[in-house]
């Protein structure tokens, strides 16, 4: 199976107004970043220790000074990927595009009146034909198990493709080329969520992509955070602007962009996930909608 480069799929989200301006030159970067991302409240644990003095001056990380952060235990520490972490990042995202599978093919469905229109045809025809109330009934719970099926099939091909491709070796993919990284979050001395950043050098932007947090501890800030970290690589490295695209179908995903200023770009009913073969029956029976955002941090 070709698997062409990843794509931003992910589960997961300051409001940017209409008359946000960019902010060229590096001057407005702080006061950009000052204003769009305030503190995080701290996690609930014991009273932290005091101070430990400041480090010896010496070289960055590429994720910049924000890499530094409190000591593993004490709350979510964002930080650089390493090699050690390869399973616990592959786990947090299989187990995050798994969960796709109910949500498109269940929940998926309001998105898309044609299809809704279509089942709906289908089951007035077998009452047609039928005469029979119970077949006809049974018509809806058919076609559900049918979206359910194919559902399954092009998510488990879309995560053959991931697993083999970026995320089989995260250190390789993200962390030595130029322009990319791979964070994870900390919490306790256990990664809880992952996120990386891609530069496309053709239009001076920063994809975010592979976003994903644990079920176990979301609603603790922990998306947004690595969202955060995504806009400060793109800040320090002066790109223009971030983008990504997504499949996500819970409006709880939408908000968590538009919370970091994303703005939405448009949607798709007609995007390829890695993985379709495009059949008629998948036609039928899959479908997602694509929607692309992106957060301008300067003018060219």
């Amino acid at each position: 199976m070709h698997c062409g480069p990843p794509d931003m799929v992910c589960e997961t989200k300051i409001v940017a107004t209409e008359d946000h301006e960019a902010l060229p030159g590096a001057k407005k970067d702080a006061l950009l970043a000052a204003a769009m991302w305030p503190p995080l409240p701290a996690a609930p644990g014991p009273a932290a220790a005091p101070a430990a003095p400041p480090p010896a001056p010496g070289p960055q990380p590429r994720g910049g000074a924000g890499d530094a952060g409190p000591p593993e235990g004490r709350g979510v520490h964002i930080r650089e990927f390493r090699p050690a972490e390869q399973e616990a990042a592959r786990r947090i995202f299989y187990d995050g595009i798994m969960e796709r599978i109910p949500n498109t093919a269940f929940r998926g469905l309001r998105q898309h009146p044609r299809a809704q229109l279509l089942y709906a045809l289908l089951a007035v025809l077998c009452f047609a034909l039928t005469r029979s109330l119970l077949l006809t009934c049974l018509v809806p719970a058919g076609l559900l198990g049918l979206r359910y099926y194919y559902s399954r099939k092009v998510v488990l091909a879309y995560l053959d493709c991931a697993l083999h491709t970026d995320m089989a070796d995260i250190e390789q993919y993200y962390m030595k080329p130029p322009g990319s990284c791979f964070w994870v979050a900390v919490l306790d001395g256990n990664v809880v969520g992952i996120v990386a950043a891609r530069a496309h050098e053709a239009d001076n932007t920063v994809e975010l992509l592979r976003m994903s947090v644990d079920s176990r501890f979301r609603g603790k800030g922990i998306a947004k955070a690595l969202g955060r970290k995504v806009l400060e690589f793109a800040l320090v490295h002066n790109y223009s602007a971030v983008v990504l695209g997504t499949t996500a179908v819970k409006v709880a995903a939408h908000k968590l962009y538009e919370s970091l200023g994303f703005r939405h770009m448009g949607s798709s009913d007609h995007y390829v996930l890695p993985g379709m073969t495009l059949s008629l029956a998948e036609r039928l029976f899959f479908q997602v909608r694509y929607h692309r955002y992106r957060l301008q941090l300067r003018e060219e």
